[in-house]
Formats: C-alpha cells, structure tokens, sequence
C-alpha cells in the first residue's frame, strides 16, 4: 500500500526504515507545514519495503512517502 502526502510539507522525521514491523495507524513520518507536526501513519498492518522521503525533504500532495506491504 502507497502511503502518500496529504499537503505540501517539509519532512522533519523519519520514523521507519524498510523492513520495519509496522502496525495501522503507526507513525512512519512526520511532516512539518507552516509550524504544524503532521504525522503520516500506516493504514495497515504490514512491512515498510520502501521509504521514499529523507528528513529535509520537500514533499508536495500526493508525493510518495512510503509503501508498506499488508500482512
């Protein structure tokens, strides 16, 4: 499952790294906009098999921050 930006942010921390154990709702990242802590969860239980961003990163909506394969 594609885990994708909701806003144009910045990323300020990366959570996981691939091959993380990750349960729904989890944290992988945090994003940062206009002073606010944005935090991008999994939506489902599963695997991280690809991070996309690094921590400083622009992101924009719809941006790729993960894949996460469901167990």
């Amino acid at each position: 499952m594609e885990i994708k930006a909701e806003m144009v942010a910045n990323v300020w921390k990366v959570l996981v790294t691939e091959g993380t154990a990750v349960k729904a709702d989890q944290e992988l990242a945090v994003l940062e906009s206009m002073k606010m802590e944005i935090p991008v969860l999994s939506e489902t239980d599963g695997v991280v098999t690809r991070v996309a961003v690094a921590e400083g990163d622009a992101v924009n909506e719809g941006d790729l921050i993960a894949v996460v394969a469901a167990e």
